[in-house]
């Protein structure tokens, strides 16, 4: 993340230190191979201080002419108010966004929002991550198409956006580490990958949808 290393070096002056520390610990992150991330514009009226990445959970090489495949994608914002917010409940708050493409008998089962969600809580509580205050919405839209288009399968989108308020640690500075590892623990959920092999992690309650036999290409 070199980019975010010039943004916070360019701006270390005017940039709180519980600010600046938290976006530094992004970096310390362990993340899975398949995860592809970088820092992306954040937003400038939500909050004095904010901080983007942007990720995509690739699969190399399994499209239908070797190609790599993007299973989900989605984007994750820091907030920081120093004088706090009463809504947040604290001074910082995590706004994510998760998004994949589903099998359509997927995206008809009745308890796939409340699944949907038990995946964000779950990979949450799985890392021992500490926050309070969520909130969120789970979207599900269908595809079906026509004319030109007709010989495509239907598709089904799922989109989860939520937001959190991380717990503080020593010096005001969330482990935002902790927090980006299980927001992308949710992105692998939403691609239909298995859980990580190596992670010794329980899963915390997630409540599994049976295994969907693979991503449409897009």
């Amino acid at each position: 993340m070199a980019a975010a290393q010039e943004h916070l070096a360019d701006s270390a002056d005017e940039t709180p230190i519980p600010f600046r520390q938290a976006v530094e610990a992004l970096r310390a992150a362990r993340l899975r191979p398949e995860i592809e991330i970088d820092p992306t514009p954040a937003p400038k009226r939500l909050a004095p201080y904010a901080y983007a990445l942007e990720a995509t959970v690739v699969e190399h090489g399994t499209g239908p002419d070797g190609e790599d495949r993007d299973l989900a994608d989605g984007r994750l914002v820091v907030l920081h108010q120093p004088a706090g917010d009463e809504t947040w409940h604290g001074t910082f708050r995590v706004v994510t966004l998760a998004r994949a493409e589903l099998e359509p008998e997927m995206g008809t089962d009745p308890l796939l929002p409340e699944v949907s969600w038990s995946w964000l809580t779950g990979a949450l509580e799985a890392r021992g991550v500490r926050y309070g205050a969520p909130s969120g919405t789970i979207t599900r839209a269908g595809s079906h198409y026509f004319g030109e288009l007709a010989a495509r399968e239907p598709a089904t989108q799922i989109e989860i956006r939520a937001s959190w308020t991380p717990a503080e640690g020593p010096g005001g500075v969330p482990d935002l580490a902790a927090h980006l590892a299980s927001w992308c623990d949710l992105l692998c959920q939403v691609a239909g990958l298995p859980p990580a092999p190596l992670d010794p992690s329980p899963r915390g309650g997630v409540v599994a949808l049976p295994q969907r036999r693979g991503p449409h290409a897009r």
